[in-house]
């Protein structure tokens, strides 16, 4: 249930008619208004009407896949959180969409409890789940967020991030100087409270690091065997 009391709503945009059953059956039972679509003009459509709360995406679409059709909503301003469902084997293939605004991704055959699961967990996510702070700026060297207008900016120049990207950047410069393990940044971002996927982790890190430190002095560090930190510089 969403801050107004209404109940949270998903769109499941999926081509496979039985997958669309089954979860609209799944998460209407734990909970969720759910409404379906089976390709990119009904899917555009219906977050028109109604954008969800939250949107579940097949990576394997006819026509336009699963990617591309992020790119379409992300570029329309539709920042609410995705979850990819794909039934690719590769690493590099399941973490693509994550990089494109994407937040989190299962691979089928999947289980709907783990599904809802992730989806509660993507909610909470984007609704507050951000440490509190007493300062609403939190700074690192020149690098700032400004959490009431939820803007990211280095040396005065603001930096484009996914919600996701924010939260991570959040959660480590709240802890600057600490080194963080990827189990610790999966529950804090993440908050899986199951077992996660340092890929993802790692990814999102990578992805972070080429938008704040490109052509910059670094700040995010990786410590080998350990994790990452985010300090002015790195320890000699």
């Amino acid at each position: 249930m969403n801050d107004s009391g209404e109940t949270d709503r998903v769109l499941v945009i999926d081509d496979d008619p039985g997958i669309r059953r089954l979860l609209i059956s799944a998460l209407g039972f734990v909970g969720f208004a759910v409404d379906a679509a089976g390709g990119l003009t009904d899917a555009l459509a219906r977050v028109a009407r109604r954008p969800p709360d939250v949107i579940v995406l097949d990576v394997m679409l006819p026509g336009a896949d699963g990617f591309e059709i992020l790119q379409l909503l992300r570029n329309r301003g539709v920042t609410v959180p995705v979850l990819f469902l794909t039934a690719r084997d590769a690493v590099e293939d399941r973490v693509r969409g994550l990089p494109l605004g994407g937040d989190d991704y299962v691979t089928k055959p999947f289980s709907v409890v783990e599904v809802g699961a992730r989806l509660q967990a993507l909610l909470r996510r984007a609704r507050g789940g951000l440490p509190v702070e007493q300062e609403s700026t939190l700074r690192c060297a020149d690098l700032e967020i400004d959490d009431l207008r939820h803007e990211v900016s280095r040396g005065g120049e603001l930096i484009d991030l996914s919600p996701t990207e924010y939260r991570l950047l959040h959660y480590l410069i709240a802890h600057q100087g600490q080194v963080l393990s990827r189990s610790q940044i999966l529950e804090a971002v993440w908050h899986y409270d199951f077992g996660g996927d340092s890929v993802v982790v790692e990814r999102f890190v990578s992805n972070l690091r080429r938008k704040i430190d490109h052509g910059r002095d670094p700040l995010l560090h990786t410590v080998r065997g350990v994790g990452y930190t985010l300090r002015q510089q790195a320890a000699r």
